[in-house]
């Protein structure tokens, strides 16, 4: 119904004169919608209301039930009808069969919000159909044709189980890690014959939970029929590194997606087949991060809803669940727990620190969301999978802890901020240890990985190695050291660091000790101070923070202290349905939504020859955006926004070929102010001639 009446507005007699080369402006996508309107059986306004909200939202994205000039409301009141009254009677929407198929999408305890996902569902729909259509016809026009094909997950999959088994036939399953791998990934497998819904996988760092979360992803959708498979992690630092391992089992039948690649103003001429997979997420298995999965199922242009329709039938694994912002939790759970309910998806919440979703607290918020448990006996594994102890250090400053690291040739110091690492790194330099690293995200990715290879092989080696880090190595980072420090904030956070100590178990348990330190002097965010106070409040009650029961009583005691309001209840609540209709704030929710509060920019390092090239190839008319934003994301550095201002101010840096890319494309020009151990140094950059370096 949506796709019949979505462009009723082009019988308005001006959009002929538009049609014969006038340049003229015709609302066509309120007509449609208003007819909806005016047609609707008594009781049954919420229908053609889910179905005008798409309609109207066709071209500048859903609106809002109420408020501004651009909501559904205030366009329906000013529309004035210029089509043909016997255009207009001969049409008859069928609303009984809609609203059969709509009520079977309702809840009597999340109603309102049940029926908004519907209206984003027919909206993704609508507006890729939409897209498809005007593609297709100009492609037509031009002797050209999308490459949009994309193989059947169903046909992919023996073939990719063949390659899943030998893949983990060729690990190694002597010692006592790997047998315990081994019987994590058997059972999750076998768990995979479940009925398709919510699932946890509760398996503490290093016990393999990627690929057992894979294994049964490809053996779940092979017994349910399942049209693709979705991985969504919270950490770019770690995209690259999935996605390459599934690339290396399955081949280019692997989408990468996230917001470093994410560039909307490709010329649609140019699009190659990942980018126009971007698009529509059409590929078998996606890879993609927290932001760009749930930002685009709260989202309201059309450009980034189109692809939730096709998010329905999925098995989907949200790894590191714990990562889901608090101030978002709320909306983020309803909406997992309605594409389990209602869209066919099988979620996995994949994570070491399994949050207590299940909890009173949220119970409060009418939503205790369980999920049956993949894992053999968490509890268990934790005990069997502890290789390392979380103790208490107090206060500790720059001095203590670069004493600490003097009496220790492998360790790691993990302080919550940018700055603190860089000034402690720049202290203890001054001591001249061998093998002092430092490790941030003022660095690139490539640089990164490069460091990352070195500090495992002085670990391997035996080698001085003490490490001076913020928290992105704390998930995905496969290290190991003897022992670690780790500046207080959440438990979990602090399990995750705990799992860069003794990983694969080289070293005994009582000797393996994460410190946990209060930093005095360094002012915490207050979102990192409520989370630290939280641990101090539980560490008490438990022997053993590692554990199952302390983890869960760490989220219980976070939730209580944050309470529904501040767990984004409120977003939930704001989704009504009432005996007058429906009151969606579709574009207010989008602007909500936000799982990332930032104001930070990327800088491109020129920084090796790859890099220079991708950048010279900025100037090629025909190289698409797109292409050139994928080789060039790992070699970005994120900046704050005032400081990236202050750089191209300054002459050390500038948007290459803004005529041809606009403003996609900021290179840092000054290389000197980049340094191989510690990054890149924006600060007083207004200061600086071109010629100068920051020493």
């Amino acid at each position: 119904m949506a796709g019949l009446f979505h462009d009723f507005g082009k019988y308005d007699p001006a959009f002929d004169r538009i049609l014969s080369g006038e340049k003229l402006r015709v609302d066509h996508s309120t007509a449609g919608a208003a007819l909806l309107h005016a047609r609707t059986p008594a009781g049954l306004r919420p229908i053609s209301e889910v179905i005008g909200y798409a309609i109207m939202g066709h071209h500048a994205g859903l609106p809002d039930r109420h408020g501004a000039d651009s909501s559904m409301e205030r366009r329906l009141e000013t529309f004035r009808d210029p089509i043909a009254p016997e255009i207009s009677a001969a049409t008859s929407p069928d609303f009984g069969s809609v609203a059969r198929e709509l009520a079977k999408l309702m809840r009597p305890s999340s109603c309102g919000f049940d029926l908004s996902v519907a209206a984003r569902m027919v909206f993704s729909c609508l507006v890729d159909a939409d897209f498809r259509d005007t593609e297709s016809f100009y492609a037509g026009l031009n002797g050209t044709r999308p490459d949009r094909g994309w193989p059947a997950l169903a046909d992919l999959l023996p073939e990719w189980r063949d390659a899943f088994n030998a893949h983990m036939e060729g690990f190694r399953q002597n010692g006592r890690i790997n047998r315990l791998r081994a019987e994590i990934l058997i059972h999750v497998r076998q768990a995979a014959a479940m009925t398709p819904g919510l699932f946890t996988l509760t398996v503490p760092t290093g016990g393999g939970k990627t690929l057992a979360s894979l294994g049964f992803a490809l053996d779940h959708a092979a017994r349910y029929g399942h049209r693709r498979i979705i991985f969504a992690i919270p950490y770019t630092s770690i995209i690259d590194q999935t996605a390459g391992i599934f690339r290396g089992l399955f081949g280019d039948a692997v989408l990468e997606h996230h917001s470093a690649i994410d560039d909307e103003r490709t010329n649609p001429e140019r699009k190659d087949k990942l980018r126009l997979a971007m698009e529509d997420w059409a590929a078998p298995l996606v890879v993609t991060t927290n932001v760009q999965f749930f930002e685009s199922l709260f989202a309201a242009r059309p450009s980034r809803c189109r692809k939730l329709h096709n998010i329905a039938g999925s098995v989907i694994v949200l790894d590191e669940a714990q990562a889901l912002p608090r101030k978002l939790l709320m909306p983020a759970l309803r909406m997992i727990d309605t594409l389990c309910a209602h869209y066919g998806c099988s979620v996995v919440l994949c994570t070491a620190t399994q949050p207590a979703f299940d909890s009173r607290q949220l119970k409060q918020g009418g939503l205790p969301l369980e999920g049956r448990e993949l894992a053999p006996d968490p509890v268990r594994l934790a005990r069997e999978l502890r290789r390392a102890r979380i103790v208490q250090g107090g206060e500790m400053d720059d001095d203590a802890l670069i004493e600490a690291l003097r009496d220790t040739p492998q360790g790691m110091v993990i302080v919550n901020s940018r700055a603190h690492a860089l000034e402690l790194f720049n202290a203890a330099r001054a001591e001249e240890f061998e093998g002092l690293v430092h490790l941030t995200t003022r660095q690139y990715p490539v640089h990164r990985r490069t460091i990352l290879e070195e500090i495992r092989a002085r670990l391997k080696s035996g080698m001085p190695c003490r490490l001076i880090a913020t928290s992105l190595i704390e998930a995905g980072v496969d290290l190991s050291f003897p022992k670690g420090w780790r500046a207080e904030t959440g438990l979990d956070s602090c399990v995750q660091a705990a799992g860069r100590v003794s990983r694969n178990g080289e070293w005994p348990v009582e000797d393996s000790t994460l410190t946990v330190f209060s930093a005095p002097g360094r002012p915490m965010p207050d979102e990192v101070r409520k989370l630290a106070e939280a641990m101090r409040s539980i560490a008490g009650r438990h022997d053993d923070l590692l554990s199952p029961a302390a983890i869960r009583d760490w989220f219980e005691h976070v939730y209580w202290q944050a309470g529904s309001a501040r767990l984004g209840q409120s977003m939930v609540d704001r989704m009504v349905l009432g005996r007058s209709g429906t009151d969606f704030p579709f574009r207010s929710m989008a602007e909500d939504f936000r799982m990332i509060e930032t104001t930070m920019v990327p800088v491109i390092v020129p920084g090796d020859a790859a890099a220079v090239e991708a950048i010279r190839q900025l100037a090629f008319e025909n190289i698409p955006s797109g292409k050139l934003a994928r080789a060039l994301q790992v070699y970005i550095v994120q900046v704050p926004a005032k400081a990236r201002a202050l750089l191209v101010e300054a002459g050390h840096a500038s948007f290459h070929q803004p005529a041809l890319r606009g403003d996609q494309f900021c290179v840092l020009d000054n290389t000197a102010l980049y340094h191989a151990d510690s990054g890149l140094w924006w600060e007083h950059a207004e200061y600086l001639g071109t010629e100068q370096s920051i020493w």
